[in-house]
């Protein structure tokens, strides 16, 4: 078994007013030779931004780009004439594909939207450009691990690689192993709040834990904890 952990306090960080973000890996003007990707996971982004504010339209392609709000509100709008509002439990999943333009901004006036925006190699490069969205209940992963992003899962998102995002509400002293999903995959896992120890190694709240070349993890809630896992392919073509 292989790991490799990032501190919260080691992300990088860019604050433009409007925007407070935080960047596991390699991102904007933040650059680490050491920290440019795990395996198809290319960025993992924590973002706070303030009301009315956002994103304008800017353009993607070949990239599976994920959100999932925490708090608040955020209004997508993007070249396919899709607009729509994104909210708390809910994922969303945009296939860049072939060419697309985006913009996300806070829906609101009077309160933040705090999202993470993770983005990940896919598995084929140019394909139509395509957008999903679902919602998932709080209580559906209640103590337990809640597959929210998977290419064979119909509960799901899907995405356009052997990539599986799961999310887990965890009370206090429960216990959960977590299979990872194919032998070439590794797990990155992010601690959204609380406290919890996963093989062996304390996370608090927004550390990250790569973890590869075993077949399951072992995830110990300290405290009340919020975490997402992401399992994704470790050798990948970059697009």
């Amino acid at each position: 078994m292989k790991t490799i952990l990032h501190k919260a306090n080691t992300r990088g960080h860019a604050s433009f007013g409007w925007l407070n973000s935080y960047h596991t890996f390699s991102f904007g003007h933040y650059y680490n030779p050491e920290r440019i990707h795990f395996g198809a996971l290319r960025v993992l982004n924590d973002d706070t931004v303030k009301g009315g504010m956002g994103f304008s339209k800017h353009p993607h392609d070949n990239m599976e780009i994920v959100s999932i709000p925490l708090s608040g509100d955020l209004h997508h709008k993007d070249t396919t004439g899709r607009d729509e509002i994104i909210r708390q439990h809910d994922v969303q999943i945009m296939s860049a594909g072939s060419g697309i333009a985006h913009s996300e901004t806070n829906a609101n006036h009077d309160k933040e939207v705090k999202f993470l925006q993770i983005w990940v190699f896919p598995k084929e490069k140019n394909i139509e450009p395509r957008y999903q969205q679902k919602s998932f209940k709080p209580e559906d992963r209640l103590n337990q691990v809640l597959a929210v992003v998977a290419p064979d899962d119909e509960q799901a998102v899907w995405i356009n690689q052997d990539a599986w995002f799961s999310l887990a509400n965890l009370e206090a002293g429960i216990e959960k192993t977590y299979q990872i999903k194919r032998k070439e995959n590794g797990v990155y896992a992010f601690v959204i709040g609380g406290q919890v120890t996963i093989n062996g190694e304390q996370l608090d709240a927004r550390d990250g834990l790569g973890i590869w070349e075993t077949d399951t993890i072992n995830i110990t809630a300290n405290n009340n904890a919020e975490i997402l896992l992401i399992d994704v392919p470790m050798k990948v073509e970059e697009a």
